[in-house]
């Protein structure tokens, strides 16, 4: 084995790098930026309801459901050249729903979307790790690709609610053209395109089965945050789950299967990806009741409650600065624990506000929450790219993101699940009907009635929403510790990553 240090990356490497981030900030960018443009596009297509959930979800159920595929095909095909014909399409995509004449239109725009976005979180993850061949520099490098991801995921309500403001609903989704031309312009020149030097068959039923998988258990799971709990939400949950151990079993038995299921025998991929996920369950449920917080209780716009928002990616940058300046003299577990802890104190400080105030907390929370976790997913992702073999990175970045997925999903669907019950236990029995479902309801119902009786009610269902809030932050708080000293004991053996440990990568195709 050549010992010798890893090569260092170039200006080239660099550029390159910044080509692909800004694909991936608007694929996060895409999954919020729609909430805004929905009063404009319901007035103009006139959706159905049942529609108007397939436009919002779509993208999401697709791109999820991708993931594992496209992953595999970059590995086995070119990265690159997945890459590009994923941002090709997604460009088109976004001016077939930009100009969209009909709800059915835009609901195939939003799934070619997703189809598009699938490629563009594997291989540019996995092209981070055919560039960067030096350990400092590719934690770097994936530091500034997270940034890209969080960045876009609080950008998508500022910018839907900028444009909105001076053009049509169609404006939001334009926004994607200039960049994945951009990327299509200079991809050739300053990436590399790599490919596994043995790629055998490409698994056709095993893509077919992880599709069928993962789909039917995000729907179950969406459908249950989103109606409450049912047993035919439950059913598809099982079906998924069903298909996912046919999955597992075609990739213990598959000649050239499309992942390594034995990668998760390594405590520090499976570590990470368990990190992760959990991590994500825990901030996504948390997300959804502080932009209800801000715009229900305190009033705010919803563009204003957004830039609230933006205090949070200045903690996200320090966080993931930090933790990649200290990946060298401490250990993962290390590193890791201690951003799940200051996440856990994050969490305690949200639960100090109350129905009347408690906007310094909010944003006070939301900065050290991020600083804590943009160190936690920067670290875990670098620890899922350098456990993985070089030739199924793009399989390996895919597993990552997709348990991401899942964990999002069911953070909103239990956490929500949890507060709804906590709320409606709190209002007084006299509050029935739609005021005792959601806190929105409440104060639609409250708009209709006379000052005497609105009040009342308003302040009630204030209190309960915050006191269910409380309950879900204090979870958090407790979960995050759990994580964090699951964390210490499962990763206790992995070394601080130092330049000389990783031997010289072969060249790429």
């Amino acid at each position: 084995m050549d010992t010798n240090p890893p090569a260092r990356a170039t200006r080239r490497q660099w550029l390159g790098l910044a080509v692909i981030v800004l694909p991936c900030l608007l694929v996060s960018m895409d999954l919020s930026v729609l909430f805004y443009a929905l009063p404009a596009l319901s007035a103009d297509l006139s959706p159905s309801s049942t529609q108007l959930l397939w436009i919002l979800d779509l993208y999401g159920f697709v791109l999820a459901g991708l993931l594992i595929t496209m992953g595999t095909l970059g590995d086995r095909f070119g990265r690159r050249k997945v890459l590009l014909a994923g941002a090709a399409l997604f460009g088109i995509a976004s001016v077939i729903a930009a100009f969209s004449t009909s709800t059915e239109m835009l609901i195939a725009a939003r799934g070619l979307l997703g189809v598009g976005g699938a490629t563009l979180a594997p291989s540019t993850l996995s092209l981070i790790r055919t560039m960067f061949h030096d350990p400092g520099q590719r934690q770097v490098a994936i530091s500034i690709w997270t940034m890209g991801f969080a960045g876009g995921a609080l950008l998508g309500p500022i910018a839907g609610g900028v444009l909105l403001e001076h053009f049509w609903w169609g404006s939001v989704f334009l926004l994607n053209v200039p960049v994945m031309v951009l990327l299509l312009a200079l991809g050739p020149v300053l990436l590399p395109e790599f490919r596994d030097s043995r790629p055998g068959g490409f698994d056709v039923l095993g893509a077919l089965l992880s599709l069928a998988a993962i789909l039917p258990v995000i729907y179950g799971i969406k459908k249950i945050a989103a109606d409450g709990v049912a047993w035919e939400y439950f059913g598809w949950i099982a079906i998924g789950l069903a298909l996912g151990a046919l999955f597992l079993r075609r990739m213990r038995r598959a000649e050239h299967p499309m992942i390594d299921i034995h990668l998760f025998r390594r405590p520090q991929f499976s570590g990470a990806v368990a990190t992760g996920a959990i991590t994500f369950a825990l901030m996504a449920g948390l997300g959804l009741f502080i932009s209800q917080y801000l715009q229900l209780v305190l009033g705010m716009s919803p563009l204003e409650a957004a830039l609230w928002n933006l205090p949070g990616m200045a903690g996200m940058g320090l966080g993931v600065t930090v933790a990649t300046a200290l990946s060298a003299r401490m250990r993962p577990a290390l590193l890791v624990g201690m951003g799940l802890l200051v996440a856990a104190g994050a969490y305690v400080l949200l639960a100090q506000v109350d129905s009347t105030g408690g906007l310094g907390w909010v944003v006070t929370s939301q900065v050290l929450l991020a600083f804590g976790i943009g160190g936690v997913v920067t670290v875990a992702t670098d620890l899922v790219m350098a456990t993985a073999p070089k030739d199924r990175a793009g399989a390996a970045a895919a597993l990552s993101e997709t348990a991401n997925e899942f964990g999002g999903a069911i953070g909103i669907a239990v956490l929500g699940s949890i507060a709804a019950a906590v709320y409606q236990a709190n209002l007084p029995e006299h509050i029935v009907g739609p005021a005792r479902e959601t806190l929105g309801a409440a104060h639609q119902t409250a708009a209709h009635l006379p000052a005497e009786l609105g009040g009342p009610l308003l302040r009630a269902a204030n209190e309960s929403f915050v006191g269910s809030m409380q309950w879900i932050v204090w979870l958090a708080a407790v979960g995050s510790v759990v994580i964090a000293a699951f964390v210490m004991l499962v990763l206790r053996r992995v070394p601080a990553r130092k330049p000389a440990q990783e031997p010289v990568a072969s060249q790429p195709a």
